[in-house]
């Protein structure tokens, strides 16, 4: 039963895949890409009359379908031809006529069975050409994948289908191959199967025939080095299989002994030269240099660069070595040293990447001259400089790029020899000399974020002095007056009393203003908690002692929403503004209400007032003052406290007629203060 499917589904794939070449024949389109796939058609047709005709796995089928294989091979390779204008084309030629070679060499055995003079020979031979079938199939599979990714997305209508079948059938083939070469012979019902799944291919080129057939690919170095990769795994299987055999006929006794050792010497070698760094460039230079117009895919570099260097500091990774690194990547430098230039115009060693350790003499101011006038990329080897002796004596210097911004040097990158020698070209300065102006547009905004968070804490510092030093004018106003006052009043003891306490609180208050001025001030502002607002103003105008004198009043069980030491503080500043401003005689008035949910502090003077242009824009600005010798510092800072309370200050004032600070704080509710 299973030979009647094999013959019947053969012989009509056989049938549809002749009306396929025909069909292709007949378009109207006849450009080598067609012409191949109407060529692979019919080869796939004469490979399966043959195994309709013969056993599917005797000598001649199996002949037929290396013939086939072949022929959709030349179909990809002119698909590459039609596509890869930027390819040279003799490379590729060279490329596929490796992968050519082997499948020709598995023909050759292939063949060789047919006529071998014994049938034990015919057999040996067709079971090396099997194992060579396995190679030469997953080379075409990595082919077909390759293919269908370096296409244009656009085109995927196209030979994207025919190639998506063809991957489907080689699959296939390779699970039969793998099957067989284990077993030592054909899985017969595996075998006949074929027929059907070459049959439900059919359709999908037939539908790939409706379509349009055009499909531009582009040969990507990634693509190109994985093609390498593969020809040479499959070389090396091939041969490792050929020499095996050999070995086996020509080995007598010591047959299995010597495959032993000829297998673990080889891979012991492919694995002690494969990984080595030096290889990977070599097989990288000459990629770029045999396959490709140009040395670099500037896409792909460029998207490396901009990963490299614009990627956050992971691990303390610093911006010099990640820049060192992003340029080291085009040239496959192995290591670098990036030189900053310096106040004396020298270039020292700002960073390093694998280098190890540097000597500490910098380049020359001249050399810094240099590069700055020209612009240029130094190759060391071919433009030597005068370089520290450190450097000399090294012998790694290969390349010096400039970092130019704005015909500024920001610095200059030392690259070292890559593993691989080789002279700089017109390439290599072209994107070093972009890449070094894209670096040093980097280093200079990180320079300068660097100069400006170092003003911000300069400012930062500025800031908090400038209101501690209103606060200490503040202080000694007050001692001033404490000390006017114990000129008359020294030999009253209730006076002594009030004065020792109003210099300790002056003390107290003082030592506090030197830990804000500390940058390692670490005391934090309480949470806001319900205060009693009536106590905390009375208090505060008791320690006054002004004159002229505080009036307070309103409800004595009022409690705001407050953190003590900032409304505190906010209130110092608003009274004393309030007590400068008066007028002998005339008392500061300071009221405690409510106002719906809110409470409110009113603090009233009688003094010149203010013009409604200052107060929309001076008030609350610093050092903005209508007081001679003031430092306009009170109103800015009381603002900013009420504000991290939640609250706010509303200004009410004429001029001659005074004014009216009210501070609007949340309510507590009707609790107890802590």
């Amino acid at each position: 039963m299973n030979e009647a499917v094999g013959i019947w589904s053969h012989a009509l794939a056989a049938t549809v895949f002749v009306a396929l070449a025909l069909w292709q024949l007949r378009s109207p389109d006849r450009a080598p890409v067609q012409l191949a796939l109407a060529g692979a058609f019919a080869g796939t047709a004469i490979w399966a009359l043959m195994a309709a005709i013969a056993d599917p796995g005797a000598a001649e089928a199996l002949a037929a379908e290396s013939l086939r294989n072949l022929a959709w091979l030349g179909w990809g390779f002119a698909l590459v031809r039609d596509g890869a204008r930027d390819s040279r084309r003799t490379a590729i030629t060279l490329l596929y006529g490796v992968v050519a070679l082997v499948m020709l060499a598995e023909l050759a055995v292939t063949l060789a069975a047919g006529v071998a003079p014994t049938a034990a020979a015919g057999t040996e031979l067709l079971l090396a050409a099997l194992w060579l079938r396995l190679p030469v199939t997953i080379g075409a599979l990595v082919l077909v994948q390759n293919l269908y990714s370096a296409a244009d997305p656009e085109g995927r209508a196209g030979p994207g289908l025919p190639l998506i079948a063809l991957g489907a059938l080689w699959s296939y083939d390779l699970h039969l191959y793998a099957i067989a070469a284990l077993d030592r012979g054909w899985a017969a019902m595996l075998l006949d199967l074929r027929g059907i799944v070459v049959l439900l291919a059919a359709p999908v080129f037939a539908l790939a025939l409706r379509r349009s057939d055009r499909r531009t690919l582009r040969l990507s170095r990634t693509v190109a080095f994985q093609f390498l990769s593969l020809i040479g795994i499959t070389l090396y299987v091939a041969l490792m299989a050929m020499a095996t055999v050999g070995l086996d006929r020509i080995g007598g006794d010591y047959a299995r002994l010597i495959q032993t050792g000829f297998v673990f010497a080889t891979t012991l070698a492919a694995l002690a030269i494969l990984p080595s760094d030096r290889v990977r460039a070599w097989c990288k230079v000459q990629l770029a240099k045999h396959f490709f117009q140009h040395r670099y895919d500037y896409r792909t570099e460029w998207l490396r660069f901009t990963e490299t260097i614009g990627a956050p500091a992971v691990d303390a990774v610093p911006l010099g070595e990640r820049a060192i690194h992003a340029v080291a990547d085009l040239t496959d430098s192995p290591a670098g040293l990036l030189f900053t230039p310096d106040e004396s115009g020298h270039l020292i060693v700002q960073a390093a990447w694998r280098w190890g350790p540097t000597g500490g003499e910098p380049l020359a101011p001249e050399l810094a001259e240099t590069i700055t006038r020209s612009g240029r990329i130094l190759a060391l080897d071919t433009d030597p400089a005068e370089l520290p002796a450190w450097l000399v004596g090294d012998g790694r210097a290969w390349a010096l790029v400039p970092l130019i911004h704005f015909d500024r040097l920001a610095g200059a990158i030392l690259l070292a020899r890559p593993p691989v020698a080789r002279a700089l070209d017109w390439e290599d300065f072209d994107l070093l000399r972009i890449v070094g102006r894209q670096l040093a547009s980097y280093l200079s905004e990180a320079r300068s974020q660097e100069a400006l968070s170092t003003a911000q804490r300069f400012d930062e510092f500025n800031r908090r002095f400038a209101f501690i030093l209103h606060d200490i004018k503040n202080l000694v106003s007050q001692l001033a007056l404490l000390a006017r006052n114990a000129e008359r009043h020294a030999d009253n003891p209730a006076f002594r009393a009030d004065m020792i306490e109003t210099l300790n609180e002056s003390a107290g208050r003082m030592s506090d203003l030197l830990d804000r001025l500390s940058r390692h001030d670490r005391t934090r502002a309480e949470d806001p908690r319900p205060i009693a607002a009536l106590a905390l103003v009375s208090d505060i105008a008791r320690r006054c002692r002004a004159d002229p004198p505080i009036a307070v009043s309103g409800d004595p069980m009022l409690l705001l929403m407050a953190d003590p030491v900032r409304l505190e503080q906010a209130l110092r500043h608003l009274l004393q503004n309030a007590l400068d401003a008066s007028p002998a005689g005339e008392p500061v008035t300071i009221s405690v209400h409510r106002r719906g949910l809110d409470g409110v502090i009113d603090i009233v003077d009688h003094g010149p007032g203010m013009s409604s242009e200052f107060m929309r824009t001076r008030l609350f600005r610093p050092f903005a003052s209508t007081k001679a010798g003031g430092f306009g510092i009170g109103a800015y800072e009381a603002r900013s406290l009420i504000a991290t309370m939640g609250g706010r200050i509303e200004v009410e004032s004429h001029v001659g007629q005074g004014s009216r600070f009210t501070l609007v704080l949340p309510r507590a509710g009707m609790e107890q203060a802590a």
